[in-house]
């Protein structure tokens, strides 16, 4: 059974947005661009888009343990832009980054530059127009960029993840400002990524990686799968990421050009993933004495000129998507490491029923 937590508590303001804005500037409610006045329409209008009640208490969100309830998910949607009909994707990210595995509480606090990206895949993804292709990681489409910044105002004023206190991160990332995309289901060789993690085609799912920003990876001269998979394995092995320290969980997003050329040329998902586990590796010899004695000790790496370093401890440890346009691009997006693991939820109604269309819960 869940818990109910409090109703939020409500103030009247009489001021012109811009009086209402620099009260949340202020009081550090927002994560320093406007915000859209919460008010009581615009939440009951929000919460008219999911079936759960408005004190359902979600997730407790770290560091500071605030109970994320539908409510409060709510309010935040709304001071971030969100149609209301984007409700329920929220509150399965909230749902999928509380997941012990995802180390939510790590994330918070540490000063790694690393942000929860989320994943849509499904055909709520497509309902709701997220984008999955040009420019996915990118500025354009609402439902990107405020899905997005709707859970980055949850992690800061539920959670505490307040910048040079409850979030200690060193230099930050865009990332940490919005970080939702849907895969390119449409141009995936493969099966796309919940059909991969056992979920059926026509389930809605939403996957959060503690990732960084996306590293870019050109490639405008190979036309074969196995030049473009040369140039995505040594891209992947560089020292300096979290992924080479401590192994974990890193994603490829192939763009969809580069995953056609793969593909074509027989390679299946598998096969990818065990390409970049055995080439995507970096030289022990060439890591400064320190971080050597770090590998050899800590990690009982061979202390010979030959080590070669892998970043993921299996092929099973890699994460692929198909994302993006036209062009000969890809990126990869290191992660936390081996604290966090990717998590994934399906979108349902209250009862845990897989939800087909978003519209089936507006009432």
């Amino acid at each position: 059974m869940s818990t109910a937590g409090p109703a939020a508590k409500t103030f009247r303001l009489d001021g012109a947005y811009a009086a209402i804005n620099r009260l949340y500037q202020e009081r550090g409610w927002t994560d320093g661009l406007p915000i859209v006045p919460p008010t009581d329409e615009a939440v009951r209008e929000c919460l008219r888009w999911t079936d759960r009640d408005s004190r359902e208490v979600v997730a407790v969100l770290p560091p500071r343990q605030g109970e994320a309830t539908v409510e409060r998910i709510a309010i935040n949607a709304v001071m971030a832009g969100a149609r209301p009909e984007y409700l329920p994707v929220i509150i399965t990210a909230v749902e999928a980054l509380a997941d012990p595995d995802f180390n939510l509480d790590s994330i918070q606090a540490t000063t790694h530059p690393v942000a929860p990206l989320m994943i849509v895949n499904g055909p709520i993804a497509r309902e709701l127009e997220i984008n999955a292709g040009y420019n996915a990681f990118g500025q354009g489409f609402r439902a990107n960029m405020t899905i997005g910044r709707a859970v980055r105002l949850l992690l800061m004023n539920v959670g505490g993840g307040l910048p040079g206190t409850g979030d200690r991160a060193t230099q930050g990332s865009p990332a940490k400002m919005a970080y939702c995309i849907a895969e390119n289901e449409a141009e995936n060789p493969w099966e796309p990524l919940h059909v991969e993690h056992g979920f059926p085609p026509d389930v809605s799912t939403v996957t959060t990686i503690g990732c960084e920003g996306p590293h870019n990876i050109q490639d405008h001269y190979s036309y074969t799968g196995i030049g473009i998979l040369k140039i995505i394995a040594g891209a992947m092995g560089q020292a300096g990421s979290n992924n080479l320290l401590a192994a974990g969980h890193p994603l490829l997003s192939l763009g969809p050009e580069h995953a056609a050329t793969i593909a074509r040329d027989g390679y299946s998902k598998r096969q990818v993933k065990e390409f970049v586990f055995e080439h995507a590796r970096f030289p022990l010899a060439k890591l400064g004495e320190e971080y050597q004695r770090h590998h050899v000790e800590s990690r009982k790496m061979p202390a010979a000129p030959d080590t070669m370093l892998p970043i993921v401890k299996s092929p099973e440890d890699l994460s692929v998507i198909v994302v993006g346009g036209a062009g000969k691009h890809s990126c990869w997006q290191p992660t936390f490491g081996n604290q966090t693991k990717p998590t994934r939820r399906a979108i349902t109604r209250k009862d845990g029923t897989p939800l087909r269309a978003i519209a089936d819960l507006r009432h």
